[in-house]
């Protein structure tokens, strides 16, 4: 495990971000609960893994105040809870696939949790994600009316379930 953050790229496990050196490459560890984080403006959405790593599930949603520092203490519970011994963010790329000001702003939030964390910190592509959500909420039974809590975890859980799926 590392504990400084992680310049990894939005394309998966160990690819080089430009620039990087292979000791900055991000790794994950490949057993343990994974945690997967879906940031976004108001609402960020969880998700973990089994500690096996083969399946993820949802996990909460945490608010957060638009302008606001991202709510780490909130974060913490789950920490301390379920022991995940890595997190994955979702990087919201622009779609020609370059890193714009929201991914800038992903990247930092995960700089600021490995540090605060001493937990190694990867990110992946969430291009998609919360469109496959919000699909899956309306195969499910209807709208999203009074539904849109339950759309960030299912986000996070396609996140970090294409990610474990990489991997094997």
């Amino acid at each position: 495990m590392t504990d400084r953050p992680s310049s990894g790229s939005a394309d998966g496990p160990g690819e080089d971000a430009p620039g990087a050196t292979p000791s900055e490459r991000p790794t994950l560890p490949h057993t343990g609960p994974l945690l997967a984080i879906d940031v976004g403006e108001k609402r960020i959405g969880l998700a973990l893994s089994d500690p096996s790593q083969r399946v993820a599930h949802p996990l909460g949603t945490l608010q957060r105040r638009s302008g606001k520092r991202f709510p780490l203490a909130a974060l913490r519970e789950y920490l301390e809870r379920d022991a995940p011994t890595g997190i994955l963010i979702g990087l919201p790329l622009a779609p020609d696939g370059s890193e714009d000001e929201r991914a800038h702003a992903a990247r930092e939030v995960g700089a600021r949790i490995a540090e605060k964390t001493g937990l190694p910190v990867d990110f992946r592509d969430e291009r998609m994600t919360t469109a496959r959500a919000l699909r899956a909420v309306r195969e499910l039974g209807g709208g999203l009316r009074n539904r849109k809590a339950d759309v960030d975890p299912l986000a996070a859980t396609t996140l970090l379930q294409s990610y474990l799926d990489s991997r094997r």
